[in-house]
């Protein structure tokens, strides 16, 4: 008796009351022998789902799950109320061909000279844009073939170093090759299919791109699932030119936010080589970072783009959901994940995301996207969309970070903003963080136990890496009615979310509370599991996967050890064209701040 609670229907929350609560993460880092110990301990019968409902009862999920009356109905896939059209924007043809936005969204970018760009002497460290890549190509300064050659001897030299570090799970000189010399050929014969024609890029080990298999960073997933064609997205891309290289490494069935990989390698910081990448999306970010690809695509259901985007300095963008197909990837029966491009910049990350862009058949009618489209930064309308952005700012969550280093370099350039561009910076309060959390775990958990429960429940569980199958311990103890609860309290969050978006259009944050953190030698092997780190890493993204809004991480400049630091730009649904824009004045302001990661690889000039 007396446990029952009750919640206040979420109208009549009011914002000015609410007092920010940090988080505190009641769980134990483990590896080496304690973790596979631990792993025993929760695969066993009776022990296993004791422990799991002890540390769901001292971190409060029980209690707001099982014991409380949350009064709004559930919410089980995002769901938006109608949209106002963004200003300064080109409509993209959703139904057309990939080629013909991509040559859309060159309209739209700002002047820029790549020959200048090119046969510049200047000291200063910058990436080759993708526009840098097509002038190279159409002025003979290099062919496809030749970048080709420096890519495959760059990435053979990097995967005989000790220990294993690959970027790249699945990967095949000839086959890179047999691209290139096809591209090379377009470019001859004067046949190109596009901007991105001749342009590198890897995709995540979780979406398929023939013929290599799709591992989802597993030792057996290719077993019990056959790759017969491309993914919806890398198809899109196919048709554009663009190059694949192979299958990018992650964590393991992206189940972590570090991109730890005992079965493959730990894929390293390019930055900093003892440190994590962040996760999932780990190969995917050390790509662009190192320099060996102009972009990559990952998936992002818990951050998984915009963490080692953070970490590894480089630019990721978390779509809308529904906003890409996610047809031919592993996630792609979830309600939280999306596919979306990593690149060195935020033009190039445009470029790739009108590509790839189209919602499937059945979302274009659940949910009724507004037309994709991007800032017309070309035209004379851009200023006048910049300066009447307003960004909203939580001061104590947007504070709580692991060093001031991060949340001043944000506050830094929110300041940068207002006074450069006119940027109105707005304080606003966001209720319910920690109900946000839960109901993300419980979300993809469940999700993620029911997509994979066939294969586990014939074995294979046996073979995930420790902290996989730590996770899919607790996601087991998850119940139908958590599920449930977790999605009213996914309704009542879109409230507060949409409340806020009537007073800002964009939410800024810190992308996340720590820079990247070592990686503990006993976890190399066998993995770890540290919920401390995973809090930290995740506590600014999980509002747009639960609730499925548009999402960048642009690197602003790095702390005192000389580590990225991103900053998080959240807008409305469908307002990737406003977070696009905002983000490439982000970009701008700290051009002159960035450096070269210790591990680079100049695949254009390279002799």
């Amino acid at each position: 008796m007396g446990k029952k609670h009750f919640m206040l229907p979420a109208e009549e929350i009011s914002l000015s009351d609410v007092k920010y609560e940090p988080e505190v993460i009641q769980a134990p880092h483990i590896a080496g022998f304690l973790l596979k110990l631990f792993v025993w301990i929760m695969e066993a019968p009776f022990i296993g789902p004791l422990v799991a409902s002890l540390l769901k009862k001292q971190n409060g999920m029980d209690k707001l799950l099982r014991n409380t009356v949350i009064p709004e109905p559930p919410m089980f896939r995002p769901e938006f109320p109608p949209q106002d059209r963004e200003p300064g924007v080109t409509i993209l043809e959703e139904g057309g061909k990939p080629e013909d936005r991509v040559d859309s969204a060159l309209k739209c970018l700002p002047h820029y000279d790549p020959a200048s760009s090119l046969s510049s002497d200047s000291n200063t460290f910058r990436y080759w844009k993708i526009r840098d890549f097509a002038h190279a190509y159409r002025s003979g300064v290099a062919t496809p073939s030749n970048v080709a050659e420096n890519i495959i001897s760059a990435i053979e030299d990097f995967n005989r170093k000790n220990p294993t570090a690959p970027m790249l799970i699945s990967f095949d000189a000839e086959e890179v090759r047999k691209q290139a010399a096809a591209a090379t050929q377009r470019f001859e014969e004067g046949n190109t299919l596009s901007l991105l024609d001749g342009i590198f890029m890897a995709i995540k080990d979780d979406i398929d791109c023939y013929p290599y298999p799709s591992r989802g960073g597993t030792t057996w997933f290719h077993e019990v699932r056959t790759v017969k064609k491309d993914a919806v997205s890398v198809s899109r891309l196919r048709s554009c030119g663009v190059i694949l290289i192979g299958k990018a490494n992650m964590h393991e069935l992206g189940m972590g936010t570090t991109g730890n990989n005992p079965n493959y390698g730990t894929t390293r910081n390019p930055y900093a080589p003892e440190r994590y990448t962040g996760g999932s999306s780990s190969g995917p970010a050390a790509l662009v970072a190192s320099g060996l690809c102009s972009a990559t695509l990952g998936t992002d259901g818990g951050g998984s783009i915009r963490i080692p985007s953070s970490l590894c300095g480089v630019v990721g963008l978390k779509t809308t959901y529904g906003r890409t197909d996610m047809k031919g990837s592993l996630c792609d029966s979830g309600t939280v994940e999306i596919i979306g491009p990593l690149a060195s910049t935020v033009e190039d990350v445009m470029l790739v995301y009108a590509a790839i862009l189209g919602s499937s058949p059945a979302d274009k009618i659940i949910l009724n996207p507004s037309p994709p489209c991007l800032p017309n930064m070309a035209s004379s309308e851009s200023a006048n969309a910049l300066g009447s952005l307003r960004l909203g700012k939580y001061s104590e969550w947007f504070n709580d970070v692991s060093s001031t280093d991060i949340s001043d370099k944000c506050e830094d350039v929110l300041n940068l903003l207002g006074k450069t561009h006119g940027c109105e910076a707005i304080e606003i309060a966001i209720p319910e963080l920690h109900e946000m959390t839960t109901a993300h775990v419980v979300s993809i958990g469940s999700e993620s136990l029911s997509s994979l429960n066939p294969d586990i429940e014939d074995g294979k569980g046996m073979i995930l890496t420790y902290d996989t199958r730590i996770n899919m311990a607790l996601f087991r103890s998850f119940s139908a009615s958590d599920y449930v609860a977790a999605q009213c309290l996914r309704r009542r969050i879109m409230h507060h979310f949409m409340e806020i978006f009537q007073k800002v259009d964009i939410v800024v944050t810190p992308t996340t509370s720590m820079t990247a953190p070592i990686i503990p030698t006993s976890a190399l092997k066998s993995g770890e599991t540290d919920l401390h780190v995973t809090g930290a890493l995740m506590r600014f993204v999980v509002p747009a996967n639960l609730l499925g809004l548009p999402a960048i991480s642009v690197p602003i400049g790095y702390d005192k050890q000389g580590l990225p630091i991103g900053l998080q730009l959240i807008g409305r649904p469908w307002g990737e064209a406003s977070v696009l824009r905002l983000a490439s004045a982000v970009e701008e302001l700290c051009a002159e701040s960035r450096k070269k990661p210790v591990s680079f690889f100049d695949t254009l000039k390279r002799n």
